[in-house]
């Protein structure tokens, strides 16, 4: 018999300890986003949770309301001003970069290991993007500025490539539980999902925005969850009538962020919470499918992944991605080595268990050794990349 008190315990306890080795964490140097990580790795609630809470089913939508919060505050977070100057670069990161990225490391998967060519680009579309909380958290514990605006370019660049990874995700998943779609429907479908996912993110943008200027609350505590339920429902309604709700959701909060509504500093700081407790109950969530002892037959083929991610496709993602513009060796260095993972692939790695694809523990087990290693190697030296670089303010 398991106890609401005794599941409820444990929640706050893992969420206190957390918080407060978070704290720890900046202290020494490194991202806090390892010591969430670390817990969940060391936390086994297979033993504690009841069975009927042990499912995928149940991480799914968890992540999926998650990853709603995390996109709502990236877009939020990002200021038209501040991103002008490098909007382009930014978006061309986020765009072709993620493509690159994507398509570099599941070609070069499947020539090494042999593996399925769609599993590969299905893995490597999970691990495509980089990870907004994760720079955000990194260069705000650590007060880093970084010469080129090359700070803002990754910090736009993280806040907006996570809806292009999920039409990649998503895509590549409806091809493989459906290989009997013809290449025409597949594309007509593709195209419709980012047309009404931007038209719907715009309109509801607008409309919210011009809601959140003009409406009067008695209760100003009121209006952080008006702004959450505004957030649920750029999602759902897009979803609905067969939009990409995550791409809604970024442009929606995009519209909201930069407009003037009452009380905005209230509710910037209070999603910019709420996305850091989405990501800590993601990595969490890991402790509860995940035993170290099962990540060992799958550590040979995870770091492979790592070294074709750091030293081929986040480079040629990042150079070919900025051919355009101009920009020096040493910044884009620096960019190549700056792609951190963080939660958003864990989430993504749960949608392919959930919909039973074949080898989708394998998938799962890959994602969450890279993200470790991510959070930890980049995480910890982006400062030392950048002085040794000559890029630091």
């Amino acid at each position: 018999m398991y106890e609401i008190h005794l599941i409820l315990m444990i929640i706050g306890g893992l969420l206190l300890l957390s918080i407060f080795l978070s704290r720890f964490s900046s202290r020494i140097g490194i991202p806090s986003l390892i010591i969430f990580l670390f817990i969940g790795l060391i936390f086994d609630a297979s033993n504690i949770l009841p069975p009927n809470l042990h499912n995928f089913q149940l991480v799914q939508y968890l992540s999926t309301f998650a990853l709603i919060i995390i996109m709502f505050s990236g877009g939020m977070n990002t200021d038209y001003k501040v991103i002008k100057p490098i909007a382009k670069q930014g978006i061309s990161l986020a765009t072709v970069g993620v493509v690159i990225t994507a398509f570099s490391i599941g070609i070069l998967i499947h020539l090494i290991f042999n593996f399925d060519l769609m599993l590969c680009l299905l893995l490597s579309a999970i691990i495509s993007s980089t990870d907004g909380a994760a720079v955000f958290s990194i260069f705000g514990a650590s007060d880093i500025k970084i010469k080129h605006n090359l700070d803002h370019i990754l910090e736009l660049e993280s806040a907006t490539n996570d809806p292009v990874a999920y039409i990649l995700v998503s895509s590549i998943m409806f091809m493989l539980i459906t290989p009997t779609v013809s290449t025409i429907d597949f594309i007509v479908i593709f195209i419709k999902s980012i047309i009404l996912g931007g038209i719907g993110g715009y309109v509801l943008g607008r409309l919210f925005a011009w809601i959140l200027k003009h409406i009067r609350l008695s209760v100003e505590g009121l209006y952080p969850p008006l702004l959450f339920a505004m957030a649920i429902l750029s999602f759902s309604i897009v979803e609905a009538i067969g939009g990409n709700g995550f791409l809604s959701v970024f442009i929606c909060a995009l519209i909201v962020g930069n407009s003037e509504i009452k009380h905005k500093e209230n509710q910037l700081s209070f999603f910019d919470g709420l996305s850091w407790l989405m990501q800590i109950l993601m990595f969490l969530l890991l402790g509860v499918f995940t035993a170290p002892n099962e990540l060992v037959p799958m550590i040979v083929p995870a770091i492979t992944v790592s070294i074709i991610l750091t030293f081929v496709a986040r480079p040629l993602a990042v150079f070919v991605s900025l051919l355009p513009f101009r920009m020096g060796f040493k910044p884009k260095l620096f960019l190549a080595w700056s792609g951190i993972k963080g939660a958003v692939p864990i989430v993504f790695a749960f949608y392919p268990l959930v919909a039973g694809i074949p080898e989708a523990t394998m998938i799962f087990d890959i994602v969450m050794i890279i993200t470790f290693i991510s959070v930890i190697i980049h995480g910890t030296s982006i400062k030392f990349v950048a002085k040794h670089l000559g890029l630091l303010e």
